[in-house]
């Protein structure tokens, strides 16, 4: 199934203020920026076909495809100056970059690449500034079993806040955690038919127009899930990431899982 990646953003709160023009997704986590660890995650389950939206600092992810180093996360064995590679990440991905503005929101950047898909009924779509271990092909079997025009991954409530209830005369009545409330987050994880083209329009946003119409129609599927799921939308979620990943706390790596398990057989 082929993937569409969303990654022309600014990134603004990422930025802490200087002039970089690194797209979000190429930010740094461990040896490897955000955006492979995106991928790494849907090659685990099998899905190897990219398609890149493209826009803002697009140089610095094709630049990082084209000269990509695999010995960075790869065995090797070096003989007369060459190295001889005993594993490899993306030489069975297929990866298509288009060039979907700088200005272009979501929707309009998904509208770009629809003819990259070649008419396939159903493909999977992420945001690529996102790491979670969320069970991929449980994900995709419901929403193929389903009628729905579109499958949203949807997290518990992330803010450290609180809500406070206030009766008539201002005394507070219960203060909850904003993370304990029966409330759902855009988890950044879709799945979608063709039939969500229908509903986004010219500049328009994949979750509020696309999304939001199917929601109407009743044709909107959730997949509820609290698991591990981090975003990296400032530079102190990133930077957590990566030091987790010093620490080899890398629970969305379940790749590593795989290889681990294939050295104790």
């Amino acid at each position: 199934m082929k993937v569409v990646l969303f990654c022309g953003g600014y990134g603004m709160r990422m930025r802490n203020g200087t002039a970089s023009d690194v797209p979000k997704p190429m930010q740094m986590v461990g040896p490897r920026p955000l955006i492979w660890h995106v991928m790494r995650y849907y090659a685990h389950f099998g899905h190897t076909e990219f398609i890149l939206c493209l826009g803002y600092g697009a140089h610095h992810i094709k630049d990082f495809f084209l000269n990509y180093a695999e010995t960075t996360s790869n065995d090797f064995v070096l003989k007369g100056g060459r190295a001889e590679l005993l594993s490899t990440d993306i030489s069975d991905w297929s990866i298509t970059f288009v060039q979907t503005g700088i200005e272009s929101p979501i929707g309009e950047r998904l509208r770009r690449v629809r003819p990259h898909l070649d008419g396939d009924e159903m493909f999977l779509a992420n945001y690529a500034d996102v790491l979670t271990d969320a069970p991929l092909p449980d994900i995709i079997e419901r929403f193929s079993a389903s009628e729905a025009g579109a499958s949203m991954m949807v997290v518990p409530p992330q803010s450290s806040f609180h809500c406070v209830e206030l009766d008539e005369v201002g005394m507070v009545g219960s203060i909850t955690a904003v993370s304990e409330m029966p409330l759902w987050e855009n988890g950044g994880y879709f799945v979608l038919r063709q039939e969500v083209f229908d509903h986004i329009p010219e500049n328009g946003d994949l979750v509020a127009d696309g999304c939001g119409e199917l929601a109407k129609r009743g044709r909107l599927l959730a997949y509820p899930y609290r698991g591990f799921w981090k975003p990296t939308d400032t530079v102190k979620e990133r930077a957590a990431l990566d030091e987790a990943y010093a620490h080899g706390q890398r629970p969305w790596a379940l790749w590593e899982n795989e290889r681990e398990a294939a050295w104790t057989a």
